[in-house]
């Protein structure tokens, strides 16, 4: 049945139990469509937009959907679970040292690559200077899902992975303020009118996600909630809330946001495997969610039209825009041409540059239809070019060649009552802690090696026990030495026994 047929008709719970049947198999087939993306080294997304146009009407579902307004609504709700999950799994000490260099990528990074990539839509393709601007405004966004989901199995410099992260965490802000302001009836305001209101918007999102986010982790860590299963849920609504005052405020909603959950992230909250768990699983269902929708909006037979002009424009982006602006915002920071190289092809774009496309289609800007059209084929044609000659790309450039030893896979669960923390630690089969003896960890005094389980079964170690890859650790730490405990796991997994005393990072103890 097409969708706006009988639509008069009362609903029923036959109605009810055949919805919860389609959109119960469009789950299971999107969660199977992670296992294909894994294997292809394709982002999910691709796959996701793909179930979409199959359910449309020009698929096998023939879905009539055409409301960009709820796509834009929905967009926006999944795009706030999306970063507070991003934000959440945020380590500041991976991200700190490249904060200088991701901020400027997101502010005059962004403002590079709209400025070339709207010339290139004027001049090349024809468009009008207000359209242009807005092609550029909405694909300077960058999105670290689809970065990391093809760069997941080479171990990248922590430089280079810090600042895609961070980037794509901050991009997001500008970039909706820009198009916004573009695609809103009457005249552009002037450039430095417009600079002022996207700087004053991100002062205030970033001091509301900050203060919204220690709140929220000193009440987290305060007040005890009747069940384990509440701090999960508790976490998101901070989140959500940090999202909801930052917008109140006419500050950036999207920083706030982000912010606040890298706050909340970074700050040992009880039950912190059950709430990154839960977290992960619902930014899983907001990007399946997204994207079916926004496949469900396009309309396939619409676009051989536009295909030329966003190849034109995926050009310019790919091959002009992007390496310009890293090459401007990091060689001042004297990063090697080698990470620069990365970092310009890593320029993927996701889900929200197909998002603010329905911006100005909400706001009735002439040729929206067309620009919609341009972005999702750039979107899903250069994602197709980029994503699987990344890891490529990488050895290539001797970035991901296996030299730096997979990092620890650490949980960590908090032993209240104890005043004590449980770690997990897996060990990887490129760990450098494989070969070396309990003993030789040197944990810091309160912190033992208590369990080892090896090929399904488990024993109590011996100072002399030797590690071997593959193994499961668990350790118990108190309180104090919790933190120093998980820097020295690490630092014997990158380092070896000798860590701290060859200069690799961790304590020697």
């Amino acid at each position: 049945m097409r969708a706006g047929q009988g639509r008069n008709r009362p609903l029923t719970v036959h109605h009810l139990n055949q919805l919860l049947l389609v959109c119960s198999l469009v789950l299971l087939v999107a969660v199977a469509a992670v296992r294909i993306s894994s294997r292809s080294g394709l982002p999910s997304l691709l796959v996701y937009l793909g179930i979409g146009v199959a359910m449309g009407q020009d698929g096998v579902g023939d879905i009539h959907f055409d409301n960009a307004e709820l796509t834009q609504v929905i967009g926006y709700a999944a795009l706030v679970v999306i970063l507070a999950e991003g934000g959440l799994g945020t380590k500041w000490k991976e991200i700190k040292p490249a904060l200088p260099a991701a901020t400027a990528l997101a502010l005059a990074g962004v403002a590079v690559s709209v400025g070339v990539t709207a010339s290139a839509a004027h001049y090349l393709i024809g468009l009008e200077w207000r359209q242009a601007l807005i092609i550029g405004a909405v694909v300077s966004s960058t999105d670290a899902a689809a970065v990391f989901s093809v760069l997941r199995k080479i171990p990248l410099p922590s430089r280079v992975t810090g600042t895609l992260e961070a980037e794509s965490g901050f991009n997001d802000a500008p970039v909706v303020i820009l198009v916004v302001s573009l695609s809103t009836a009457g005249p552009v305001e002037h450039w430095y009118t417009l600079l002022g209101v996207i700087l004053l918007e991100l002062a205030i999102g970033a001091a509301i996600g900050l203060a919204v986010g220690w709140l929220g982790a000193w009440g987290l860590r305060h007040v005890a909630l009747p069940a384990s299963g509440l701090y999960p849920i508790a976490v998101m609504a901070i989140a959500v809330v940090a999202y909801a005052a930052g917008a109140l405020a006419h500050g950036s909603g999207f920083l706030a946001v982000y912010l606040a959950a890298m706050v909340m992230g970074n700050a040992r909250l009880p039950h912190w495997p059950a709430t990154r768990g839960f977290a992960d699983g619902l930014g899983w269902m907001a990007q399946i969610g997204m994207f079916v929708l926004l496949g469900l909006l396009v309309t396939p037979h619409e676009l051989g039209d536009d295909i030329v002009p966003a190849l034109v424009i995926g050009l310019v982006l790919t091959m002009v825009a992007r390496p310009l602006s890293v090459v401007l915002c990091l060689s001042p920071f004297r990063v090697p041409w080698q990470e620069q190289a990365l970092m310009s092809w890593a320029g993927l774009r996701g889900a929200v540059p197909i998002i603010l496309a329905t911006i100005p289609m909400v706001q009735g800007v002439d040729a929206s239809r067309r620009i919609f059209n341009i972005v999702f084929v750039l979107v899903v044609v250069y994602t197709l070019v980029q994503g699987p000659t990344l890891p490529w790309l990488g050895r290539k450039l001797h970035l991901g060649d296996g030299s730096e030893a997979a990092d620890l896979g650490i949980e960590s669960a908090p032993l209240e009552r104890l005043r004590g923390h449980l770690l997990s630690v897996a060990i990887p089969g490129e760990s450098k802690m494989h070969g070396v003896e309990v003993a030789e960890l040197r944990l810091p005094h309160g912190a033992a090696v208590t369990l080892i389980v090896r090929g399904g079964e488990s024993f109590v170690p011996l100072p002399t026990t030797i590690l071997q890859r593959g193994d499961e650790l668990l350790v118990v730490a108190t309180d104090p030495v919790r933190d120093a405990t998980e820097s020295r796991l690490r630092a014997v997994g990158h380092g070896g026994k000798l860590a701290g005393w060859l200069g690799t990072d961790g304590t020697a103890r």
